[in-house]
Order: C-alpha cells, then structure tokens, then sequence
C-alpha cells in the first residue's frame, strides 16, 4: 500500500487566518506585513535598505593645480617683450630697405605673362598711367607683331629651301627669330615699360635709340634687297617678286610675309611718333639733358 504525502494545496494547511491551522507554521497579518511564528520572519515590505557608504571622495572638492610662480611670469614676460622689440626692429629695417630700392627705381618684378608659361613681368592696366596706356598697348602689339613676323619668316624661308632654296638661308631666317624676338624686348620693349612707369626721362631717351633700329630692321625686311642680308632670307617684297616669277606657290608665302613686315614698319612708326610728342609736351627732353649732364659730371669726378 502506498503512503501519500498531504496536499500542499490543502486551505487548512495555508490559509493564514485560520485559528489553530496545522502545519509545520503558522503565522499572523498585522499592519500590512505576515509574519511567521515558527522563527522565520519576512520583512515588511515598507522596509528599508540601509544607505550606500560614502563616495571615496567630494565631487565639490577644489583640486589644486601648481601654478607659476611670479619669477617665472615677469621671465617669460620680458622674453615676449624682447621677441616683440626684434620683430620691430626687423620691420624697421626691412622698410628701410623697401624705401632705398623704391628712391632708385627699383621695382620688383615678378613673372607672369604669358599666364600658361610666364617668362616676363608684365602688367599694362595696373602700373601703366591711365593716358600712355594706349601707347603701351600698341607698342606691346608691335612686340608680338615682330614675333609673327620673324616666324612667318622662318615657314616661308623653309618653303622656298624644300624648293630648292638652299639651307643657308633657313638658317639666318632661324638666327633673326632667335636673336630678334629676345632682342626686342631688351632693347626697347622693356626700357619703354620703366619709362612710361617711372616717368624717366634717360629711359625714354634709351628707348628711342633702339626703338629706331627697330624700325630700320623692319623697313629693310619689307623691302629685303640683296645686300648685307642674303636676299631670300626675309620675305620683303623683292624676294616675293622674284620667287614669284619661278614658283607662284613660294611666291605667295613671300608677299604674306611681306604684308606683316609692311604692317609692323607703320605700326613701329606710329608708336615712336606718340611717345616722342609725349615725351617733347611733358618737358622730359629738358629733364634728360638735365639728368645726361649730372650724370657726365659725375663720372668726371
């Protein structure tokens, strides 16, 4: 025969307000909270939890950082103050210097024409005088138009070798761009520049000497006798006529060539006519002769 165990589910055995229930416990409600009588206790459940011991430290607390002492402000003090009066100084003189180039003309210039490849200082619209900006304008164009014409040059002189011309003369159509180009803008173009920038009157008498042998090399290419150059060297007009008589083809790039020449030779005239009546209104002949005999003493001495 099997022996079962009581229900635990039995009223008798869990009904807390049952007098003299049976168990192995009993207990009471009072004020909320169920004891239990047979030394087990439950806490009420308005009890509470006893507090969570202090922090290791006060978050209020000041910390104290090391500071400078006053010896080591008034040193670092009087090290700023000696920086400050070197770069003052520095300043000084820099300006100093700034100031003696400028009372000598001396202008620094950097490069940046043509804007792909600069190889020259050139700026027409910002340091050119608004009334001789024209002037330098079309002075410029007689520059590039040199420019044009020598390399022309250089294609039709070319041309008439493959036709049987002859290398020499590609040769000296070569050596007049190489040396021209460069040339021109030492000689005149950049003297012209400073003058019309700088208002000298000893650079525009240097500009009026090369100026002018510019315009003879011009004249001479657009006629281009047979002297002093070999005469198919320049496309001038002479050449062109010749050429044209034996080869129309090689003919035609030699009155092309003869045209831009022609061009260049009016176009150079007119600017050293514009600049000499500038330079004759302003008074600047009188100034170069001035500034020519200073110079002459002074040299003397």
């Amino acid at each position: 025969m099997k022996h079962y165990d009581s229900n635990p589910f039995d009223e008798e055995d869990v009904n807390p307000f049952a007098d003299g229930a049976k168990g192995k416990g009993s207990g009471k409600f009072s004020g909320g909270a169920f004891y239990m009588t047979n030394n087990v206790s439950v806490p009420p459940a308005n009890s509470r939890l006893s507090p969570l011991p202090p922090e290791p430290y006060d978050r209020g607390a000041t910390i104290d950082i090391p500071l400078d002492n006053g010896k080591d402000l008034k040193a670092k003090e009087k090290e700023l103050q000696a920086k400050e009066a070197e770069l003052k100084k520095r300043e000084q003189e820099l300006k100093r210097k700034e100031d003696a180039i400028a009372r000598a003309g001396i202008v620094l210039e950097d490069k940046n024409w043509p804007p792909f490849l600069p190889i020259i200082h050139h700026d027409i619209a910002a340091e050119i005088p608004l009334h001789l900006q024209k002037m330098q304008y079309v002075a410029f164009t007689t520059l590039l138009g040199l420019v044009v014409c020598l390399l022309w040059n250089i294609v039709a002189v070319t041309i008439a070798w493959i036709k049987g011309g002859g290398p020499i003369i590609w040769l000296l159509a070569v050596i007049y761009f190489i040396s021209g180009v460069p040339g021109a803008y030492v000689s005149w173009y950049r003297p012209l520049y400073r003058a019309m920038r700088t208002d000298s009157a000893l650079k525009f008498g240097w500009f009026f000497m090369t100026y002018s042998v510019h315009i003879g090399f011009c004249v001479y290419a657009t006629i281009a006798p047979p002297m002093i150059f070999k005469g198919n060297s320049l496309t001038g007009i002479l050449p062109a006529i010749d050429l044209a008589a034996s080869n129309a083809f090689v003919g035609v790039f030699y009155f092309i060539g003869f045209g831009f020449f022609a061009v260049e030779s009016m176009l150079s005239i007119w600017v050293i006519q514009q600049v000499y009546m500038y330079f004759r209104g302003s008074g600047k002949a009188a100034e170069m002769k001035r500034e020519a005999a200073a110079r002459t003493m002074m040299a003397a001495l």
